[in-house]
């Protein structure tokens, strides 16, 4: 221990020194001494386990500047806490050094510590001694020494930070909600619900999403529609929700409490204001084509063979409970669009509402916050080529079966063939359809396919009593409140056969399916003639996913989802303040969780919403105008939208809130114009100079 270590001389000056201003005085010397108080942590045993944290305090004690080194259990603690206030007191520190872990766990917390003591809460520094040394390394010895150089390297970054001050942007107290799936509209209702105006935007041409689609949810087995409805309707009467459905952002500008956002309104060639939703144009269109929001599904009708069930008119409404319930058109299908002829619909059209010279619309709109809830899509089709999906018409997925099973859908919630009608009396099911597949590009599990397949066995068996389902799988995931009897009873109650292994080949053998496959707990090769097949894709982000999060400077995780700031301690918030995620756009997640998130993402807006005015971090780019050439180069590498030109002064300027700190215009400079407070070029020198 250190406590009576004394301070050391001031280092000698830094070789790299900024330029004087006009008082001949550097940005060095008007740094006072440095006192220096380094606080070593043992995290429990996930440091102390690796490193001699006593030892890394009494060599650091030895540094120049250093007033007090002490090492303690728990620093994060308020114990640990109270121990940098006191010393800041006693030893009259004016920088603070805490040796613990990452920065993103605790540096908030140190901060605030700091600033209670009296100390700008910017000269504080964490040096990472868990992730970047105990928990990477074994040898004790080494890790130690490696301890050492890296709270060194600190020490030498102290000693050129700057007192920075935050500033105060005021807040727009209104909410955007990318989406209107389940994710969409709870958090939505939750917003608008505590008195805030909330603009609900879907591109689709009503909200609802995936969970619209469905008939019945595990592990309850009650009605989709009668407990998803009333939020809808909810949503529609909801004076704080301004719903803009067929409608899709273009861009976002400005920063966390003052973002503005472009959408483009879709021309629906139809008058939201003067539709009356009766449905009549939609019988009368002469046009039916493949309805996507039945999935595409399309199956033959026995008794009416021209007519079968899933096609809808190239004027539509997507299902009964929609909102807005208003008609759109389907250009790519329309006979007018196509070939100027038709006009059924404006005919038959009692109010009148038709508008086929009708343009797409931009609205700008002014919100503090964002919720990113854009939702998932399943494999496209094609990725399995040996499992006949998009080749065989009675091979569908999980979202297909849905549709049947819907009473609102095509076949009114009957099973039927796709191909000829029939009641299909064997039925498999195969899990993992490209998750859990590296070769796929596809490693992670999509979560509720066990629980999907489960609940679609059982109401196959409801609906089809002599009917056989069969299930093959890898292994069973049923990680939920409920969930691992809901299976159970599945196997047991209903009869469902569960084949633990992969499908190899699906061919035609005359109207059955021949599904190949192995048995590994029997250790048999299995042969089943099916009626129909159920594939259990997996969930992917949305189409365009990478684009819209380049449009709201969000970042992107390595399977394609947007990225959270923090897998455990930020699991809603994005790399951009202001900008939240709710359900699968995160990752694949069931009813519940997404609920639960869309609930926690809209209590972060709230808590945003309780303030007048926020804060920004002081740690962002500036320019020194004597170096700057005017190139531009840095505007472009910024992807927050930071940077302009002064086309005055012909040098590049900084909007500090903008502004995230991460230092991608200081790579690209070429003149070196471009700096970091408390992240400077000399200080990075320094840093190195003090391990080699």
């Amino acid at each position: 221990m250190s406590a009576d270590a004394k301070t050391r001389k001031k280092p000698p000056a830094d070789a790299h020194q900024h330029a004087p201003n006009d008082s001949g005085i550097t940005a060095s010397d008007r740094r006072p001494t440095p006192r220096v108080g380094v606080f070593v942590c043992h995290c429990g045993i996930n440091i102390a386990k690796t490193v001699d944290v006593k030892r890394v305090s009494e060599e650091i004690a030895k540094e120049p500047g250093v007033v007090i080194a002490e090492d303690y259990q728990y620093m994060c603690s308020v114990p640990g806490q109270q121990m940098i206030v006191d010393a800041v007191s006693q030893h009259n520190l004016n920088r603070i050094i805490v040796a613990a872990c990452s920065p993103k766990m605790h540096e908030p917390t140190f901060r605030r510590a700091v600033g209670k003591a009296g100390l700008n809460p910017y000269l504080c520094e964490i040096s990472n001694i868990r992730e970047h040394c105990s928990w990477v390394h074994e040898d004790r010895e080494q890790a130690t020494e490696k301890a050492i150089d890296i709270t060194r390297t600190i020490l030498e970054k102290i000693r050129g930070d700057d007192s920075l001050d935050t500033t105060s942007t005021p807040v727009t107290k209104r909410a955007l909600v990318i989406g209107g799936g389940i994710a969409g509209i709870q958090a939505a209702l939750d917003i608008a619900g505590s008195g805030y105006e909330v603009i609900l935007v879907e591109r689709e041409s009503s909200i609802g999403g995936h969970m619209a689609q469905l008939g019945e949810t595990f592990p309850t087995l009650d009605c989709a529609s009668c407990i998803f409805t009333p939020k809808i309707v909810e949503v529609a009467q909801n004076e704080n929700i301004k719903l803009l459905a067929y409608s899709e952002v273009e861009s976002v500008s400005g920063f966390v409490g003052q973002f503005e956002v472009k959408i483009r309104r879709k021309a629906r060639s139809v008058d939201e204001t003067v539709c009356t939703g009766c449905g009549i144009c939609t019988e009368k269109c002469p046009t039916r084509v493949a309805d996507e929001f039945n999935r595409g599904l399309v199956v033959h009708n026995p008794d009416k063979p021209r007519k079968p069930f899933g096609k809808r008119g190239a004027i539509y409404i997507p299902f009964a409970q929609a909102q807005p319930k208003v008609a759109t058109i389907d250009r790519e299908n329309c006979r007018y669009y196509q070939a100027g002829k038709c006009k059924v619909c404006e005919k038959v059209c009692g109010p009148k509402a038709i508008r086929f010279d009708q343009k797409d619309e931009i609205v700008t709109e002014k919100v503090g916050a964002i919720v990113i809830a854009t939702g998932y899509e399943t494999l496209p089709r094609g990725v399995y080529g040996e499992y006949g999906y998009g080749k065989y018409e009675n091979v569908i997925d999980g979202l297909q079966l849905e549709r049947m099973l819907s009473a609102a859908g095509p076949t009114a919630g009957d099973i039927r063939r796709p191909s000829d009608g029939k009641v299909p009396k064997e039925v498999v099911w195969i899990q993992c359809v490209g998750s859990r597949d590296e070769s796929k590009g596809i490693p992670y599990c999509s979560k509720i396919c066990c629980m999907y397949t489960a609940k679609q066995t059982r109401l196959y068996k409801h609906r089809v009593h002599d009917g056989q389902a069969y299930v093959f799988y890898m292994d069973i995931r049923a990680g939920g409140k409920r969930y691992e009897e809901f299976v159970k009873h599945a196997q047991v109650d209903e009869g469902t056969v569960y084949l633990r292994g992969r499908v190899s080949k699906i061919y035609e053998r005359g109207d059955k399916l021949i599904v190949m496959g192995m048995d590994t707990l029997s250790g048999s090769q299995i042969e089943i003639p099916a009626d129909m097949v159920v594939l259990a894709t997996a969930i992917v982000p949305q189409h365009g996913t990478e684009e819209f999060a380049r449009k709201l400077r969000v970042g992107i995780g390595e399977n394609g989802f947007i990225a959270e700031a923090h897998v455990k301690l930020k699991p809603v918030e994005t790399s951009t303040a202001g900008i939240f995620i709710a359900g699968a756009i995160q990752a694949p997640k069931d009813i519940p969780d997404t609920v639960a998130q869309a609930g926690c993402a809209a209590s972060k807006v709230l808590n945003l919403f309780s303030n007048d005015t926020l804060t920004s971090e002081p740690i962002v780019a500036s320019v020194d105008e004597e170096l700057c050439s005017g190139c531009g180069l840095c505007i472009g590498a910024c992807a927050y939208d930071a940077r302009k030109m002064d086309e005055k002064k012909h040098i590049v300027v900084v909007e500090d809130v903008l502004c995230q700190g991460c230092g991608a215009c200081r790579a690209a400079c070429p003149s070196s114009a471009c700096e970091l407070k408390n992240f400077r070029t000399e200080q990075f020198i320094n840093m190195v100079d003090a391990i080699t």
